[in-house]
């Protein structure tokens, strides 16, 4: 019978050290593309070489962490900002950020694109984190009274994907904040 040893905690400074890392290498990577200097990124982030490989052994891995870690500040938000704002304030916030990761989405697809067998799984994994957040954003909403009962919370996330996506010039993200506005209009009661 094989004895299971406890999972540690990582250490506070080694968990300081991997975010560090996280945030430096999504600026790099946003900047240069998938092709970024890992020692630009070791300087910036104030770290050793060593400890760069001991959290992220390849450039694959960092790249694959730098956007896990996007899609889980946008799926730990929503819980945040339901535990202060009102259901519909709560909803728009979330969009908002959900613009702002359509943004960093986009800025660092190139490097995404650039992983053994591309992006997809990638994707499918995030998916549920995301459709979890707004489901939930929703289900409180409707709840409260503050949206109509029948709104599908995937038509939101696929309003504001499609102004990204259709999104020729540099002013779209304007653009999607304001479709956010739109949507919470159109997304009240009738009376």
């Amino acid at each position: 019978m094989a004895v299971k040893t406890p999972t540690r905690k990582p250490r506070t400074d080694a968990q300081r050290n991997r975010e560090r890392i996280l945030e430096v290498a999504k600026q790099e990577f946003t900047r240069s593309g998938a092709n970024a200097s890992l020692d630009d990124i070791v300087r910036e982030a104030g770290v050793g070489a060593g400890t760069l490989y001991r959290h992220f052994p390849t450039r694959e891995a960092l790249i694959e962490a730098v956007y896990r870690s996007e899609v889980e500040k946008l799926a730990a938000a929503e819980k945040k900002i339901s535990e202060t704002m009102r259901p519909m304030e709560a909803l728009r916030a979330w969009m908002l950020l959900f613009v702002d990761y359509i943004a960093a989405k986009q800025i660092i697809a190139p490097a995404l694109n650039s992983l053994v067998g591309g992006p997809s799984k990638l994707y499918e994994g995030s998916r549920g984190q995301i459709q979890g957040a707004i489901d939930a954003l929703v289900k409180r909403a409707i709840k409260s009274g503050e949206i109509r009962k029948d709104l599908v919370p995937f038509d939101l996330l696929r309003a504001l994907v499609g102004v990204a996506n259709v999104a020729s010039s540099p002013d779209w993200q304007q653009s999607a904040r304001r479709l956010v506005d739109i949507l919470i209009i159109g997304s009240r009661p009738e009376k």
